[in-house]
């Protein structure tokens, strides 16, 4: 028997976690794919927003778009606030109208990271910046004008494109002997391609008739702090490049002097989705692995 393919229409794709989902539905015959970028779809202007969605009439739409520099939230808060409340509002608004579900992308900053062992679903949200404050913003808007809707919370994304932690930790090791990576903050790195995986498989379900709306957290398996992660990067690389790094020293958040307060516990409990839709943690240590290499076998050195 033929199957029409599920049609998802995808915010943000020119960003690391909608680029991810784009090609990785793309691969699969079960989706038909539309990837619109900033400039293919501003979501900040509510007719723009309707007129596309009643263009395409997807079966899904999956909200990857967003502000998502916390030190800069911090100086432009108006451009936060539009990109990561307002424009959930007029995207879930418009799904509303035409009873589409929504799929948004959430982070881990709705927390304080007071939290040593880490949050659930149903802990209390307590953001420390106006990123964090943006985020859950944008959380409680889906929640209001869609109920149909999945919000799932990732932490510390990562991939082989654009501006992310992985990315500037190899361009660093290139350029300095001696580097430093913040050891009083735990967290769970979590791939942008793993992270379309769980996407696309809650989707999946969700079209054979799973009942499961609400929010979700999935990140990457094992705890470490970011100077464990840069580590890990600086190792992945060195099978293919003589990096110029020698030395990474930890160091405290505090001596940054950063812009934005950050969670100092970003750790996510992952046993809602398990439970739920039986989608289990991947270790992002072999994600990692594979993204450098990825990484490698596109640039030459």
């Amino acid at each position: 028997m033929q199957f029409d393919p599920v049609k998802i229409l995808i915010t943000g794709a020119d960003g690391q976690s909608g680029f991810a989902i784009a090609r990785t539905a793309e691969q699969d015959s079960f989706f038909e794919v539309i990837p619109l970028n900033r400039k293919q779809l501003d979501v900040t202007q509510a007719e723009k927003v309707v007129a596309v969605l009643d263009r395409y009439l997807p079966d899904y739409v999956i909200n990857c778009a967003g502000f998502n520099f916390a030190d800069r939230a911090e100086r432009e808060p108006h451009k936060a606030m539009l990109l990561n409340a307002e424009a959930p509002r007029i995207i879930a608004a418009a799904c509303g109208d035409l009873s589409i579900p929504i799929v948004h992308l959430s982070s881990d900053y709705v927390f304080d990271g007071h939290y040593a062992s880490g949050y659930t679903e149903l802990d209390e949200t307590q953001p420390l910046g106006v990123y964090g404050h943006s985020k859950l913003q944008g959380e409680l808007n889906v929640q209001q004008y869609m109920p149909r809707h999945i919000i799932v919370r990732s932490s510390w994304l990562f991939s082989d494109r654009g501006n992310n932690f992985m990315l500037r930790t190899l361009n660093e090791a290139r350029e300095n002997n001696l580097m430093y990576g913040v050891d009083d903050r735990r967290g769970c790195p979590t791939s942008a391609f793993d992270l379309a995986r769980v996407v696309l498989a809650i989707i999946k379900q969700l079209s054979c008739g799973a009942e499961a709306w609400g929010t979700y957290h999935y990140c990457g398996a094992e705890v470490t702090t970011r100077y464990g992660f840069c580590e890990a990067v600086v190792a992945a690389a060195r099978q293919f490049e003589d990096l110029k790094v020698d030395q990474i020293k930890p160091i405290a958040s505090k001596d940054l002097m950063t812009e934005a307060e950050r969670p100092s516990t970003s750790v996510l409990k992952c046993h809602k989705i398990l439970n739920i839709f039986g989608i289990r943690q991947r270790p992002w240590r072999s994600e990692l692995q594979r993204l450098v290499r990825d990484h490698y076998g596109q640039v030459h050195y």
